[in-house]
């Protein structure tokens, strides 16, 4: 497994609203990822979630500053993983994850990374993934 760590919306959300109640854990998690020398990364899909979700939350001028400047590595999600994402929506019919949510763990497994920043609990959900972040 490689050490890379993927950041999902909800942490990027956590880190730039100091209002948010994961606020303070989502900087002490930043820190160790950065003292730990992980590389980190999001998806396209995570890209195009975290903007909109800045936007409703925190306005279009900070959404388009992180746009603009604050981004992590983008890896693109492939043809065959988007495909998985949709065979796992379809196949766990109980579950609310989104495609995005879907996307991400297909890229996660295809790509053999165990590591996830998320305040996001279907990531624990879904049970293949170290997720940072969210309390035990």
């Amino acid at each position: 497994m490689t050490r890379a760590v993927l950041w999902d919306s909800s942490a990027i959300l956590a880190l730039l609203d100091a209002d948010d109640t994961d606020h303070t854990r989502a900087v002490a998690v930043a820190r160790q990822i950065a003292f730990e020398g992980r590389p980190s990364f999001m998806t396209n899909y995570i890209e195009v979630e975290t903007h909109a979700l800045l936007v409703r939350k925190l306005g279009r001028t900070l959404a388009r500053e992180w746009l603009l400047t604050g981004r992590l590595p983008i890896v693109p999600a492939l043809p065959a993983e988007e495909e998985r994402a949709r065979e796992i929506v379809m196949r766990h019919t109980d579950k609310d994850w989104t495609l995005c949510d879907a996307i991400s763990f297909a890229v996660l497994e295809a790509r053999h990374i165990a590591r996830v920043f998320t305040f996001d609990h279907h990531f624990r959900q879904y049970g293949r993934f170290h997720v940072v972040g969210l309390r035990a």
